[in-house]
């Protein structure tokens, strides 16, 4: 009797785990069509959205970036200065036929920008088929001869071009320019004590000597000096001083700042010297007091004519 009914609680134990591993076959079925729906929905929003996407895309390129009613026809180029406009058109890398609308304007731009001539460059669209480019040169205020070797022996002279900022310039084919170089171009004062290293075409000089005598050619230009004397040379071999040469035979040392005070003065001795019948030979004013001058009869030295100073066109509004 004892053994009856433990084989009937044996029975019923059974009976209990069918039970709960039937619940968990169902609870575990029942996860997976949960996880598949959700799959399923993922799957096709991301179908659905990549559809949507690529149909965008081909709208895009058939109704836009490939559409002939934005074909650039006209590529308007302007320059403020000598520059042709096919020129420019040549440095953009811009052609006829090329859709306006899926042009980089942001490369054309900064191609132009990497020219060592151009200072400011603009692009625009102009719809439906022009591509407007305007530029603003560089204006060369002085220049740097340096030999070179020639590929067949000897030596040639290397002419750089140096803008107010210091920013070295390769001159322009004159058979590459609107406008040919006036005598204020031809006759641009040159900087001495430069070496090759610091000439890299689209960068400005780093040497302090140089930059000063930039500056000096600017107030130059501005002071009652201009049109007296022209600057042949300026020698930046010195980091404390100036030498510079005059067309009229006189060498004058100026100090690397204050380059107003210093001219000012140099007119009041030039003043002098007209008075007395005389010419400078040299004169030091980079010294503040009792400043050293030596001085020429004037029939001693043929009179030179002073050309008047070059007029920078950078210095009016660009176009």
């Amino acid at each position: 009797m004892w053994l009856k009914r433990k084989h009937r609680n044996r029975r019923l134990g059974q009976i209990h785990v069918l039970d709960v591993k039937l619940r968990s076959d169902q609870v575990r079925r029942s996860r997976i069509r949960m996880v598949a729906r959700v799959f399923g929905v993922l799957f096709g929003a991301v179908l659905g959205m990549y559809l949507v996407w690529r149909s965008g895309e081909w709208a895009l390129n058939r109704l836009v970036y490939e559409n002939q009613t934005f074909a650039i026809t006209i590529i308007e180029a302007q320059s403020d200065g000598a520059i042709p406009p096919e020129l420019i058109r040549r440095w953009a890398g811009v052609k006829v036929g090329q859709n306006l609308l899926a042009l980089d304007l942001v490369r054309v731009k900064r191609d132009l920008e990497m020219t060592p001539q151009l200072a400011t460059v603009s692009v625009e669209r102009v719809l439906p088929r022009t591509l407007r480019i305007r530029v603003s040169e560089r204006e060369a205020v002085a220049q740097v001869l340096l030999p070179r070797p020639r590929p067949g022996g000897g030596t040639q002279m290397e002419v750089f071009h140096l803008d107010p900022d210091g920013y070295v310039l390769i001159p322009l084919d004159p058979r590459q320019r609107t406008v040919q170089p006036g005598q204020g171009d031809l006759a641009l004062p040159t900087l001495g004590g430069l070496k090759t290293t610091e000439l890299q075409p689209g960068r400005p000089v780093e040497s302090p000597s140089a930059k000063a005598a930039l500056r000096l050619i600017l107030d130059f230009g501005c002071s009652s000096m201009a049109g007296m004397v022209d600057l042949r040379k300026i020698e930046c071999s010195s980091p404390d001083v100036l030498m510079v040469t005059t067309g009229q035979g006189s060498e004058v040392t100026f100090g690397l700042h204050d380059f107003e005070r210093q001219l000012r003065r140099w007119r009041e001795i030039h003043d002098m010297g007209q008075r007395l019948n005389r010419n400078l030979a040299t004169l030091d004013l980079a010294v503040t007091n009792n400043i050293p001058a030596r001085w020429l009869e004037a029939n001693a030295v043929p009179p030179v004519p002073a050309k008047p100073p070059k007029t920078l066109r950078n210095r009016r509004n660009n176009v």
